[in-house]
């Protein structure tokens, strides 16, 4: 009985298959709807070119007295006062970047730069501390703004604390993480600030020791512009950034703020 039943079912699936064999030329195939080629062929949209500016000031071209611009970022988090302490007590000037988050939990340290006006000029670091891409994406982590009007809610927002908080309108704006792709330049620039690249990568985003902090920083020449941190006083690289700043003091280091000086940014951040 069994070899009747699959001998069955073979000459069952030969005719079946047989008759397969003849469906293109007898009946037509069901129509299935192609998927468009413009939709699965189409490449994903490039990510955009970012750019991290470079910003040179004019060089005093002096021997022995080299002309130095220090930016420091206040992101978020408390006042560094290694650093504030330093920079007060020594009478050297910086350009502090400060954002809306940062100047509501630091009243003591705003007071400080306030009251110090010959040292301290302060701009613009946004409102949140968000990169100013207008094309959604991580950076560090970070999520960019992600749209034209994003980047200048993250501008004006910085903008308007600082003068909530009794501090000049500010010139200079510098983002978050320091990258921006072109379309946001020319969006920052239109909006009539200047960008505030820099030469000297002091601290690593302040994740250095601290005596590599010092080495990079007091390794600054004629003309650079150097970006540190005065936002996180638990790391080590505040340490490093105060001995440095005492080191080119005695090296007779001219200290200016970029309010002070002419200067030239590339990927068209102060033209």
């Amino acid at each position: 009985m069994n070899r009747i039943l699959l001998a069955s079912a073979f000459l069952l699936v030969s005719i079946s298959a047989a008759f397969a064999d003849e469906i293109p030329s007898a009946l037509p195939t069901p129509a299935v709807s192609p998927v468009p080629a413009a939709i699965s062929l189409a490449p994903k949209a490039p990510a955009p070119k970012l750019v991290e500016p470079h910003l040179h000031i004019a060089r005093s071209n002096i021997a022995g007295h080299a002309r130095i611009a220090l930016t420091f970022d206040a992101c978020m988090g408390q006042a560094d006062e290694r650093i504030l302490s330093t920079l007060v007590r020594e009478r050297i000037p910086a350009t502090i970047f400060v954002t809306a988050r940062w100047l509501k939990r630091n009243p003591a340290a705003l007071a400080v730069f306030v009251q110090n006006p010959d040292l301290f000029e302060l701009e613009n670091h946004g409102e949140n501390h968000i990169p100013a891409v207008d094309t959604p994406m991580l950076i560090y982590g970070i999520a960019s703004a992600g749209s034209p009007q994003a980047v200048r809610q993250e501008v004006e927002g910085g903008a308007a604390a600082m003068v909530a908080a009794g501090i000049p309108a500010p010139h200079w704006f510098r983002g978050s993480t320091a990258k921006y792709d072109l379309s946001a330049i020319g969006e920052i620039r239109a909006m009539g600030y200047r960008i505030a690249g820099y030469s000297v990568n002091g601290d690593g985003g302040s994740l250095l020791g601290a005596v590599i902090t010092e080495k990079r920083i007091a390794s600054a020449k004629d003309g650079d512009v150097v970006i540190s941190h005065i936002n996180q006083p638990t790391h080590a690289a505040g340490e490093g950034v105060a001995k440095a700043l005492v080191d080119l003091k005695a090296k007779g280091t001219q200290f200016v703020r970029l309010e002070d000086v002419e200067d030239t940014g590339d990927d068209k951040t102060t033209e």
